[in-house]
């Protein structure tokens, strides 16, 4: 996508540490695909970096928390110490263990990215509050092998998710997480029909106040004619227009 956009969100540029992520090229294997990887995102206009050790494309398998930790220490260990990058650093898990091993190797704040909202790990938002850490919510339903077959709503996908909301709002008042983040979860447990008709009522996420990231970077949905037009660039363009505060990319 073109980094020059009119309203001009946030760019979150994806480092996936895994070799089994949907999107291939935003794989890296090494410490010079990392570096590479990492320099390609600022250049594109990126100031924070998500660094991602789990897939969670559909379909794929679980993976332990020890793995996960080996994937991340390897790559986060270049960005310890008292020197801080030059871009903000977001983690993407949902257990509240990687949290504070993340938070003791780099002794120093960075973003939590929860695409379970704090559902799988009964233990995160507890964990976030006590570290005093950004976080950012996903709605979401099941994991990625059953969440294809979790996409029916009564009432509709952007009530259901307006309401998962709601409810998430008064969680995190009741632990003291003042600082969060909303992702409406583009892809995960939601059709094709479903996905765009969250994007195109986007700006009803404003009622909470809170900055709005849309991570529809080279989703399924995306690409499906139908709803495109042929322009693989419509999702992103639509959800600036939305009032995207963040846009996570490839």
């Amino acid at each position: 996508m073109d980094c020059q956009m009119e309203n001009k969100p946030v760019l979150m540029g994806i480092v996936n540490l895994t070799p089994d992520s949907f999107y291939a090229p935003s794989r890296v294997g090494s410490t010079g695909e990392l570096s590479s990887r990492i320099s390609d995102l600022l250049a594109r206009g990126c100031s924070v970096i998500d660094f991602g050790a789990v897939s969670t494309r559909p379909g794929a398998e679980d993976v332990t928390p020890e793995e996960e930790w080996r994937r991340l220490q390897a790559a986060l260990q270049l960005f310890a110490g008292e020197d801080a990058p030059e871009f903000g650093i977001s983690v993407d898990t949902f257990r509240s263990g990687i949290v504070r091993k993340v938070f003791n190797l780099l002794g120093r704040p960075f973003t939590v990215n929860d695409i379970s909202a704090g559902e799988d790990d009964p233990e995160m938002l507890e964990t976030v509050a006590e570290l005093h850490l950004p976080y950012i919510a996903m709605h979401k339903r099941g994991n990625p092998r059953n969440m294809d077959s979790l996409t029916v709503y009564r009432g509709g996908v952007t009530c259901a998710v307006i309401d998962f909301f709601e409810e998430f709002a008064g969680k995190a008042a009741g632990y003291g997480i003042e600082d969060w983040i909303l992702d409406p979860g583009f892809g995960f447990a939601k059709t094709v029909a479903q996905n765009w008709e969250l994007l195109a009522n986007l700006s009803s996420f404003k009622r909470f106040g809170r900055p709005v990231l849309a991570g529809v970077a080279d989703k399924r949905f995306t690409k499906d004619p139908q709803f495109n037009g042929g322009d693989p660039t419509l999702a992103e363009r639509l959800a600036v227009i939305g009032g995207a505060d963040i846009l996570r990319i490839h």
